[in-house]
């Protein structure tokens, strides 16, 4: 059973001005992996807040997966890829990479996307975009691969070009 923690990044759903309905969302399309949600949090699009929250899922919570949605975009209060960058040790540009490819299939606006996937101590990071619908498409297309990346991530020693 994989840790999950979900953080929707949101200024407006913070405050409750906003219901957030991408990161429930997130938490019924991770039941299958399988996978328990172990923390949720909506916090405002400030870099330091999402690098703190980044890190306590990380180093405190020992999440092995941390599941972000929202700020991905150019917007001047877009920084959610910014301050994973910040916390990261290593890039795992492939998900994201996947993510705008399919993207691409149905938007031009998948270009604009800054999400980035990385590792932090044995934590997957995933950006997802902030809308229910951007998050289906893009979680959809990296689910299938999640499983054996959080056993690799893990320490899983068999080799991956086995079955």
């Amino acid at each position: 059973m994989f840790k999950v923690v979900i953080l929707t990044i949101s200024d407006r759903g913070s405050k409750g001005e906003r219901e957030d309905s991408s990161g429930p969302l997130i938490r019924e399309m991770v039941k299958g992996l399988p996978a328990e949600v172990i923390h949720y949090e909506i916090i405002p699009d400030e870099k330091e807040k999402i690098m703190e929250a980044l890190k306590k899922s990380s180093d405190q919570l020992k999440a092995d997966l941390i599941l972000t949605t929202g700020g991905t975009g150019l917007s001047p209060r877009d920084v959610t890829p910014d301050a994973t960058l910040e916390v990261i040790q290593k890039e795992v540009p492939g998900f994201s990479e996947a993510m705008r490819a399919e993207s691409l299939k149905k938007t031009p606006h998948a270009m604009i996307s800054r999400a980035i996937t990385g590792i932090r101590g044995s934590s997957l990071i995933v950006n997802l975009p902030g809308s229910p619908k951007g998050v289906k498409e893009n979680l959809s297309v990296i689910l299938p691969a999640l499983p054996h990346a959080l056993s690799k991530l893990m320490g899983d020693p068999s080799e991956c070009g086995q079955g």
